[in-house]
Order: C-alpha cells, then structure tokens, then sequence
C-alpha cells in the first residue's frame, strides 16, 4: 500500500504569527552562534531562525514535520514574519549539529522572569521559600533506522530512552529548568546527581522517595533551602521527641509527628544527617505493587503509611502534609507539557535535537502563560492551536481566554 502524500503548507492555514514574533527578540542574541565553522560567510540557516521555525512547528498542527517546516519556511508570510530565507531540508537536519541548546535556558530564565504569580495557597503562608517540585519523566523516541538496528543488537530494543529532570514552580505554574539525560537513572543520569548539581536557594524541594539520600538532604539545608520527601518504607530512624498533634493535623490523617534521628549512629559521617529533621506519617490506603501477571497497583508497594521528611521544623504538620499534596501539580503538567513538546514526534533523534526541541516547548508554555496570566492548559494550548491554523479567530480565542477562571486552582 503506498503511502499517503502529505498535503503542503499553505499560506492561508497559518495565523498569529505575532504572538510567537514577541520572542524573536530575545532569540535574536544567538543570531550568529554557531557561525564559526562557516568561512565561507554563507550560511542562511541561524540558530534563533531555527528555533522561531520550531515554534511554529510546536504551535500549528499543519507543520508537522522536518519537511512541513521546510515548506512553511518557502511562504513569504513565513519569511517576512520570522526573518528567514527558505531553509533546505539539509540545513534542518545539520541544525541540530551545529547550535547549542544550552544557549537556550538563559531565554527561558527571562521569560520566566516575567511572569507574575498565578497562585498562592494561603494555608502556605507560614512556607517562606518558593514551592518547587522535583521529578524526572521518560520520553521514548523512535531512532533513525541504522540506530535503531544497532540498539536491538545490542539491547534487544529499537527505543531509545531519555530523561527530563525537572525543577516546577508552583506559584508561577513554569518549570525552572528541564535537564537531559539518558534514561538509564545511573550515574550522571542519577536524579540525585541531577539535582545536587542543580540546587538553588530559598526553594522548598517537594521530592517523591527516589530522591531519598542523606548527602542530597544535608547539601539542600547548607544551600538555603528545605525539602518535603517521602521516605521508603524501610527507612531507619530513631525518635527523640514526639509532637502533639492539633484538630488540623488529624484531619489531614496525620498520626504522629516526631524528631528523629535518621539512619544509624554507627554510619559513616558520609551517610548521617548533619542537622534536625522532623519524620510525618500520614495515615492513607495501603496497596501491593503490581506484578506482571496483574493485580495490586502500580509503581512501589505502599503499607499504608507516608512517610514524609524535612527541615522545616516550625511549620504545622498538616501544612507539610499539604505540601506533599502539590508533588502531583507536576505530574499533571508533565501531562501538558508532552502535548506542547510532540513527544510522539521528535523532529530530531540526537541528544542535542531533543534538548533544543524541549527548550523550545518550555518557551511555548511560557509564552502561553504570558499571554493568558493564566496557568497552560491542554484545552487553551489547543485553542491557540486552531487560532495558528485559522480554524479559530482572534475574536474566538479572546473569547476562551476570557472565560478561563481568575484565580486558577492549580492542586491537581
């Protein structure tokens, strides 16, 4: 059966260009990276064309494709808006050699900067550092077929794995930073790892238990900052004093507050904690982890207990409860976000493709939340979406945005 031909790109199906056009500033100071090599002074590709061609990639679901954005790149509309000439498809694909994404989080970092908080939880105000969640998702991509022959002789697998370790503001709804690893979780690709190289002061680090490690627990308290982490069920502690408990606590199924001493005393300096911790159980549904032939529940087998470790040591356990509770915000906008990045679609299958096509999807989503003040959603992001595409107008897009909530709840 022969493949179906995809239709062109035509000039009338792409709209709003003005929005993606209010970056071109900022991405205009990469204008000549990459140019070294070129001694010919004859590139017409340059690295913030590119990524404004990848925006309109993210943004307008008829260019999507390498190809689509070498037929959108053919439209004086597209040229004269985004400052390009046509851009070959070999130039597209070379791109991703050429320019460095690391050049990229220090946009990111600006846009971020411009946005306003979209929510603040008032049972947090006794939190005096910014809520910021840890986590790290899986994208899988399908290689090129010479790759992909050679991983499943040597693997026995056609799919190569990658790692988005993400740090998410709660107030402003916006990943701080995206890393990328490979999928593996060991050495460098250590979530761990990831993060102690990343720490930043004055955040409050909400962490699931796969982050649980000693060293990781002492570098964020000797930064500024302070963590909310579930602990595995096996942990070893001692108890040196137990809190009593309010009407509060007890609502939010809190049975018991302590200080504890972590660990053995007979560990090594490396493996002891080096300041107080308090340990917070929290009463909830106990399950079995999932085995192949089925039953129980997914992920990690749960005894009925969290619990929940930190340094914030005059804050009410129900609060710390609470802030544990945020941990799934970014479960739901990692849900989001692989809508905006086309992970079923990576228009490059090199380590330095996939991380310049993430930056730019968080540029999207940042933009989303620089227009709307409002926190990015799957449905607005699709309006946007058929407003790019001239299936929605100006008028009807204002519309949706209008009818968007003022004050957003962002607890999942």
């Amino acid at each position: 059966m022969a493949r179906k031909k995809r239709p062109k790109v035509e000039e009338r199906e792409l709209q709003g260009f003005k929005h993606i056009e209010a970056v071109a500033q900022l991405l205009s100071r990469l204008h000549e990276d990459g140019c070294a090599r070129d001694k010919a002074g004859n590139r017409t590709l340059h690295y913030d064309e590119y990524c404004m061609q990848v925006l309109l990639f993210l943004f307008n679901p008829i260019v999507s494709s390498l190809r689509a954005i070498e037929q959108a790149s053919q439209l004086k509309k597209v040229q004269k808006i985004l400052g390009c000439q046509r851009a070959s498809l070999g130039s597209l694909s070379e791109a991703t050699s050429v320019f460095d994404a690391e050049r990229l989080p220090e946009i990111i970092g600006e846009l971020a900067a411009q946005l306003k908080p979209l929510h603040h939880d008032p049972r947090l105000k006794d939190v005096q550092h910014a809520l910021t969640l840890v986590d790290g998702s899986l994208l899988s991509a399908l290689p090129k077929m010479a790759q992909a022959m050679l991983l499943k002789e040597q693997t026995g697998s056609g799919l190569v794995k990658w790692r988005l370790h993400t740090q998410f503001e709660v107030e402003r709804y916006v990943p701080l930073r995206m890393d990328l690893t490979d999928g593996s979780g060991k050495g460098n690709a250590d979530e761990r790892s990831v993060l102690q190289k990343q720490l930043l002061p004055g955040r409050c680090y909400v962490l699931d238990r796969g982050y649980a490690k000693f060293k990781l627990f002492n570098e964020i308290h000797a930064i500024g900052s302070s963590y909310v982490c579930r602990i595995r069920d096996n942990s070893h502690f001692e108890v040196t004093e137990s809190r009593a408990l309010t009407p509060e606590d007890h609502e939010a199924g809190i049975v018991s507050d302590q200080m504890v001493q972590l660990g053995n005393r007979t560990s090594t300096n490396s493996a002891r904690m080096d300041h107080p911790v308090r340990v917070i159980f929290i009463q909830t549904k106990p399950h079995p982890k999932r085995g192949k032939s089925g039953g129980g529940s997914a992920g990690h087998a749960s005894d009925g207990w969290l619990r929940i470790v930190t340094n914030l040591l005059d804050v009410p356990a129900w609060v710390i409860a609470l802030i544990y509770r945020y941990r799934w915000t970014i479960e739901v906008f990692f849900r989001f976000f692989k809508q905006v990045l086309g992970c079923r679609h990576l228009i490059s299958h090199n380590e330095n493709g996939i991380k310049i096509q993430t930056y730019c999807a968080i540029i999207a989503c940042l933009l989303i939340s620089l227009w709307t003040g409002r926190k990015p959603t799957l449905r607005t992001y699709e309006m946007i979406c058929y407003y790019f595409s001239g299936l929605a107008s100006e008028d009807e897009l204002l519309a949706h945005l209008n009818s968007l909530p003022n004050d957003p709840n962002i607890m999942p």
